[in-house]
């Protein structure tokens, strides 16, 4: 189930991310990522992955925007970019070479990340915490 570990990459790359903005903590509202179909990789899968491992998390609630990244070969031989065809066995259409370079379709990359971070209390608005029972 390539989707279970492409999530836990995913996750340990946004606490990495999140390391990084320490100590504050951002809101994400949105991941973008791009995801090749070369890749072998379910998007539908993913999503449902990712809504599952992020529960209870600083992530929960965080969308996953997937965009689709063509395969996209070229042919050393003749130096074209075309889209391979499986049931050509990903040969060139111009001269039937086998395809030798992935141009694209083997992506798999967060794009971006919308995220905001909760602004300060201020002496107007001020946080309040629930205290413990004593």
């Amino acid at each position: 189930m390539h989707e279970v570990d492409m999530t836990r990459c995913l996750l340990l790359s946004m606490n990495e991310w999140k390391q990084q903005h320490a100590p504050r903590v951002p809101a994400v509202d949105r991941v973008h990522l791009e995801v090749g179909t070369f890749t072998c990789v379910e998007p539908d899968q993913l999503v449902v992955t990712w809504a599952d491992a992020v529960k209870g998390s600083w992530l929960d609630g965080a969308e996953l925007v997937i965009e689709s990244v063509p395969l996209v070969g070229r042919c050393l031989r003749c130096q074209a970019t075309y889209s391979p065809d499986p049931a050509d066995g990903f040969r060139s259409p111009c001269c039937q070479h086998p395809m030798e370079e992935i141009v694209s379709g083997r992506e798999l990359r967060i794009r971006s990340v919308a995220y905001g971070f909760e602004s300060a209390p201020s002496p107007t608005n001020p946080v309040s915490h629930p205290t413990a029972a004593r």
